[in-house]
């Protein structure tokens, strides 16, 4: 059986309280507060409220690892400590921002955490510690099929000390925000390079370079996630210092893997979050509607559809929590079989599990009225984004052959 640290114990207490009593009774003047906005992608005050009384609560960067404790002021946690948090943030889909959680800034700070010149995090990670500016990551491309990495087609040339970045890059998450002031840009420096993950390099390009262009926000089911947003964004000549480059010349596939384990997993824990939310509403649902001179849950196929989503969940949680206890043993690297299976497992066990719950809530499942189908909309999205399924399905099938075989 598992047993969390005390410190993580102690966190779970507190996130626990704070939600009930900061998060879940403002669902409902936050989706306020964002339809009545002028800009959907600009920050709102609510949200800057619960930051203020999250960093008064000590609960503020809670995904920091301990190996970065020099970042937090709470020493760092582990990635299987985290777990239980991130699964409590999302719950609520739009929570992780309050505690300086979210995506894809989390995965951004642990970049310039690992690979990031002093100069560099002085510039962009104090302040996206400090939760006063937003980030972005661009490497997917609308040209090529980008859950092949090495396909990358930007462009990255240097000319006169300078970087030089042309192409172009879409659903670049973040990237809408109207705080955000930073992209992490992955593009092709050296193409005819015989080693296809030697010709990457990731650069830093502030948003407010001159030569880049916000075509237009994206769409996942509908859903334009305001107000982080997803992105089209076009990069004609744009020029930054030699200075702005990350870990060197062709490292940038090596930063990629290394910056997207973790985050993985994290989408993997706030999916667990949404399904047992999901489950727990569907049960109030089922005994207080009735068919046929019968509650719901009186009907057969929706116990059954309720004991399937428990097991599911409970299977699911379990895969999440070993993987983490396994990164925390042996470095995302080493645990990337138990990462894959986690990434390919468990958004498409919660996509289904919502998809039950949503049923369960007639025609009303399908609206804004409950939080299910846009939580449905994120445990979709999350099957293409850090790797599509089929990406992490083919290497681990190799992996796995391989352990057996070999």
């Amino acid at each position: 059986m598992y047993t969390f640290s005390n410190t993580s114990q102690e966190f779970q207490s507190r996130l626990h309280n704070f939600m009930a009593s900061h998060i879940y009774p403002n669902e409902e003047a936050y989706a306020q507060q964002l339809h009545q906005a002028e800009n959907r992608f600009a920050a709102l005050p609510l949200m800057d409220d619960l930051k203020a009384l999250a960093r008064d609560a000590g609960l503020w960067n809670l995904y920091i690892h301990h190996n970065h404790a020099e970042y937090s002021d709470h020493g760092g946690l582990s990635n299987f400590d985290y777990a239980p948090l991130a699964e409590m943030m999302g719950r609520v889909l739009w929570s992780p921002e309050v505690f300086n959680c979210n995506a894809p800034d989390t995965g951004n700070m642990e970049v310039f955490m690992k690979y990031g010149t002093p100069a560099q995090r002085e510039q962009w990670l104090t302040p996206l510690l400090a939760g006063e500016i937003r980030s972005s990551y661009a490497m997917t491309e609308p040209q090529v099929a980008s859950s092949d990495a090495t396909n990358i087609e930007l462009s990255i040339v240097e000319d006169n000390e300078e970087w030089v970045l042309n192409g172009r890059k879409w659903f670049i998450t973040g990237a809408m925000y109207e705080r955000c002031q930073i992209f992490i840009v992955m593009g092709k420096s050296d193409p005819d390079n015989p080693n296809r993950h030697l010709q990457q390099t990731q650069v830093l390009v502030p948003k407010s370079t001159p030569g880049i262009t916000v075509i237009r926000p994206l769409t996942t089911l509908g859903y334009d996630d305001a107000p982080i947003g997803h992105a089209e964004i076009r990069f004609e000549d744009v020029r930054v210092p030699l200075d702005n480059v990350l870990l060197g010349p062709g490292r940038g596939f090596e930063i990629a893997q290394g910056r997207l384990g973790p985050g993985r997993m994290h989408h993997c824990m706030r999916l667990i979050g949404a399904a047992q939310r999901g489950l727990e509403h569907a049960c109030q649902r089922a005994v207080s509607r009735s068919t046929f001179g019968r509650t719901l849950s009186q009907h057969q196929s929706v116990r059954e559809d309720i004991a399937k989503s428990f097991s599911e969940i409970e299977m699911a949680r379990l895969l999440v929590l070993k993987a983490c206890h396994r990164m925390d043993e042996v470095g995302a690297s080493a645990a990337r079989d138990l990462i894959a299976a986690a990434k390919t497992t468990v958004p498409l066990m919660v996509q289904n599990i919502l998809d039950r719950c949503m049923q369960l809530h007639g025609a009303g499942g399908l609206t804004e009225d409950y939080f299910m189908a846009e939580a449905f909309n994120y445990a979709r999205w999350c099957r293409q984004a850090d790797g599509p399924d089929q990406v992490h399905q083919m290497a681990l099938g190799k992996q796995v052959i391989n352990s057996h075989t070999s």
